[in-house]
């Protein structure tokens, strides 16, 4: 069938009403546990964003090194634009929350959620000299925004894993922005980002993906 090519993905609708801190917070920490019992968070991997203002922009994230599938609400810290903690239990936030910061800015999106499964974790090595991996022609496809038909081709972009954050944000800046109709990246060895105009549509997202 012929190759159907995705709407620019990269502006997310901003009208939808945004959660409250609190409620961000448990829809998350569910997400955590469902998640977590599909092998997606095991450890201390992954991490989760939603957010709850644009101006000031604030995001509730997920705390650093803790297991994601045990997580209480009250445990959720509230972030700022430059990502340090406003609100919130004495912790430190996910140390990737820069990166979650620029998937909202770049794509306008409302929650990022971050995984860790075994198969988006060896595919990202096993496909990383392409940069990126198609997947195309699988029914699943449909389930992502802006997607009609199986014979969708979609490209995760493939990055490098790097423990320097404020590089790593960068470098995720510049992909989105080259790369308008993804709904996903990879880290090389890592694991899968997706992100949503809503915590349902980013939980989706990822369980289109994975």
């Amino acid at each position: 069938p012929p190759v159907v090519r995705l709407r620019d993905n990269s502006a997310m609708p901003q009208s939808l009403p945004l959660p409250s801190p609190a409620r961000a917070a448990r829809r998350l920490a569910e997400t955590g546990r469902r998640f977590y019992d599909r092998g997606w968070v095991l450890g201390t991997s992954g991490n989760f964003s939603a957010v709850t203002s644009r101006r000031p922009l604030r995001l509730v994230i997920t705390p650093s090194a803790t297991h994601k599938g045990r997580r209480r609400a009250r445990e959720f810290l509230t972030g700022g634009e430059t990502g340090m903690p406003v609100r919130g239990p004495k912790a430190q936030p996910s140390a990737e929350t820069l990166v979650h910061l620029e998937i909202v800015r770049v794509r306008g999106a409302a929650a990022v959620l971050h995984t860790h499964s075994v198969w988006g974790t060896i595919l990202s090595d096993l496909h990383a000299a392409d940069q990126g991996l198609v997947i195309e022609g699988y029914e699943m496809l449909k389930g992502l925004a802006g997607v009609h038909t199986h014979a969708h081709r979609e490209w995760l972009p493939i990055l490098e894993n790097d423990q320097d954050m404020p590089r790593l944000a960068s470098v995720t800046r510049d992909v989105l922005t080259r790369e308008p109709a993804a709904h996903g990246l990879l880290l090389r060895g890592h694991g899968l980002y997706t992100w949503g105009a809503t915590i349902d549509e980013a939980e989706r997202h990822v369980e289109i993906l994975e």
